[in-house]
């Protein structure tokens, strides 16, 4: 017989000591835990020890002579109520919340559900007695943890410049990577990818998820995968398609070598939901091991889940233990692999109390407060599908959020959508009317023109409707109003009118996301005018359809968005600290002016005009000895004569511009420029 010792219920998981293993898992209701140990292939079930020790709702036990390697999963039992919220079922394996490493994959089997599929439209409710071992991953000890070794990059907020892509994606094209690495964290820490992201300016890579997550069985069935990886199976283990031949380390070594070229890095996290989808979905984890406190169960009929996610399910972030395990998978994350902030998926539902969103969630506190989160960069998702789910601007001091509408106001300025310049403006100027509150900065609205959900950039400018054909769904998915314009012909032309339009555009939203105020962020392969065919919608192709394409030769597009960067990074008018008021500096010059084309200052009725398409701003720099800038912006389909602002002294020289050839073009204030349409220029005061 094993010797089974008390052991400890803090910390939660496993932990590995001189003599042996400890185990702890929480579960409030279950009546017994089992913990199952498994052979070093996790494909027969060895041994079976029942927990005797439960201490605060945490079952625990203390394994001598059972060390790192060791393979393992749960079995719990209690009652089997589904109308009141338990679906314990002791027939099925479950995988530790607090898993760092899995063996094995989720092979769909019917033996997985709790319930029997098949019983009827009240199946959910009927026992099955199958064992689903044989077609679960299960956990190992954790061999030992890799530790970044360098220190976080702390690139200040107003500084940051994000690239926002997936594991997989970014390298599986790139020729400039070996082919056996290709889709994994080893092959984002080469110098060659690292290089391409330093030239580009990039101060922060931002990753689609990274933690384990589930292929959905719906999609393996039309033979798709999950791609985007918004479908958490565990918070502490990476997906280990991402991990490679270098394992755990990998993850760490890229880190590090991001690093010493001075990018952050910050993992997409989706706390929101798990995989284990609606009351007809799996028992995977933690439906099995304490469905009540795990998830949002509707407070009047609790058979079926509260969804604010559209996924099927919630996390019950009010509950302590689960929000004791979101911190701690966070910590992990930044403490182990070094990870320099987190981007919060539907982060409303993170934040959700049984009378709505609350700001003051502890969710929210324990994080600010914590050690070793509170200074890293936090993002939010200000929006999920409940009630009240969009909440943009209403998080508090020391979040950023995802500022859609800045993405959809300067869509709809360039494609010269009528009435938007008052709205537009204020976007361009870090959305002081949403995000002013509590003190907060203009690093407070993260920026964007695109993101891994919707069209790429080319694909903004070349189609004006969604084409999803390729995801099976009969065009019901992805987002129907794209606020885009295909510039004549939709999809790939011949045209080299249209091409050459679609080429200006382009550079029209890079320059007006990269000088606008707040953080810009970018999606990965937009420097590359990468195309997804049309499909804004991409979650399940992970093929050439989601894949960046590294093999495009518009590297015009490349180097003018180096040349933005540099210009955003060496202009502190463009990254102020602070946001614009108007008020004058220590020169006597306000740090904002808005001008109209004829040169004098925006009137009322200028504002007010629906069909103004054109503006003029002149920024003030932040830091003395630099100069003002100029941006003048013609939104119209004509070209469009403007006058310059007026200046005590010197000249006005041309910088950077979309269209024609006026770049090192000198003006004198109140001097006339022709703007081409749908065209924009930069312009720096000289001395």
């Amino acid at each position: 017989m094993r010797r089974v010792e008390p052991g400890y219920a803090f910390p939660l998981g496993v932990n590995v000591d001189k003599t042996g293993t400890n185990f702890a898992i929480f579960s409030d209701n279950a009546e017994g835990v089992t913990l199952c140990l498994f052979d070093r292939y996790g494909e027969k079930e060895q041994e079976r020890i029942p927990l005797r020790e439960c201490t605060n709702g945490v079952w625990h036990c203390h394994l001598p002579g059972v060390g790192r390697g060791q393979v393992y999963g749960w079995r719990v039992s209690g009652p089997w109520v589904p109308e009141e919220g338990h679906r314990f079922n002791q027939n099925k394996l479950l995988l530790d919340p607090y898993a760092r490493e899995l063996v094995g994959a989720i092979r769909w089997d019917d033996a997985l559900y709790g319930y029997t599929i098949g019983a009827g439209d009240d199946a959910d409710l009927v026992f099955d007695e199958r064992d689903s071992a044989p077609f679960m991953p299960k956990a190992r000890v954790n061999t030992r943890m890799p530790m970044v070794a360098t220190s976080h990059p702390r690139v200040p907020w107003h500084k940051a410049v994000i690239y926002e892509g997936n594991v997989r994606g970014l390298t599986m094209r790139a020729p400039f990577v070996p082919e056996q690495i290709r889709g994994t964290f080893t092959a984002l820490g080469i110098p060659a990818f690292i290089d391409e992201l330093v030239e580009l300016g990039v101060t922060a890579l931002e990753l689609l998820p990274v933690h384990s997550f589930a292929q959905d069985r719906h999609l393996l069935d039309r033979g798709l995968s999950n791609y985007w990886g918004y479908n958490t199976l565990g918070f502490f283990a990476p997906e280990p398609r991402y991990l490679g031949e270098g394992g755990l380390e990998s993850i760490a070594e890229a880190v590090d070598r991001l690093h010493q070229a001075g990018i952050e890095v910050i993992l997409d996290v989706v706390y929101n939901h798990t995989c284990e989808g609606n009351h007809f979905g799996p028992t995977l984890s933690y439906r099995g091991i304490d469905n009540k406190s795990y998830y949002r169960l509707m407070p009047d009929a609790p058979r079926y889940y509260d969804d604010m996610t559209g996924c099927g399910n919630s996390l019950n972030t009010d509950h302590p233990r689960v929000l004791q395990m979101v911190m701690d998978s966070l910590r992990m994350w930044a403490s182990i692999y070094g990870i320099d902030g987190f981007r919060f998926d539907l982060a409303v539902t993170l934040g959700r109390r049984p009378t709505g969103f609350d700001p003051a969630h502890a969710f929210f506190n324990a994080i600010l407060q914590d050690p070793t989160l509170g200074g890293l960069k936090l993002i939010a998702e200000p929006w999920d599908v409940g009630q009240g789910g969009y909440q943009l601007g209403n998080f508090p001091p020391g979040f950023s959020e995802w500022n859609g509408d800045y993405r959809d106001k300067v869509r709809e300025f360039w494609c010269g959508s009528e009435g938007v310049l008052p709205s537009f403006a204020t976007r361009f100027a870090a959305s002081q009317d949403i995000f002013s509150e509590g003190k907060r900065r203009p690093w407070s609205s993260v920026n964007f023109i695109t993101a891994h959900d919707g069209f790429t950039l080319q694909d903004l400018v070349s189609y004006n409707d969604k084409h999803n054909e390729a995801n099976g769904e009969d065009g019901r998915d992805g987002h129907d109003d794209n606020k885009g314009w295909n510039c004549g012909a939709e999809g790939e032309t011949d045209d080299p009118g249209i091409i050459q339009l679609r080429r200006q555009q382009k550079k029209n939203l890079l320059a007006t996301l990269f000088l606008s105020q707040g953080v810009p962020m970018m999606l990965g392969g937009d420097e590359r005018s990468n195309s997804q065919g049309g499909n804004n919608n991409a979650y399940c192709q992970d093929n050439e359809i989601g894949w960046v394409d590294w093999s495009g030769d518009d590297t015009e597009i490349t180097a003018f968005v180096a040349r933005l960067t540099a210009l955003r990074k060496s202009r502190s008018a463009l990254s102020r600290p602070e946001f614009l008021t108007g008020s004058r500096n220590e020169l006597g010059q306000p740090d904002v002016s808005w001008f109209g084309t004829d040169g004098e200052r925006m009137s009322d009725e200028a504002w007010a005009d629906p069909y103004n398409k054109c503006i003029t701003v002149r920024l003030a720099p932040a830091l003395p000895g630099e100069p003002s800038l100029v941006v003048m912006m013609n939104a119209s389909h004509v070209d469009v004569p403007f006058v310059t602002p007026p200046v005590e002294s010197g000249h006005w020289e041309v910088i950077l511009g979309t269209a024609g050839d006026l770049e090192g073009v000198t003006l004198d204030a109140r001097q006339t420029l022709t703007m081409p349409a749908r065209s924009l220029v930069v312009l720096e005061w000289r001395e």
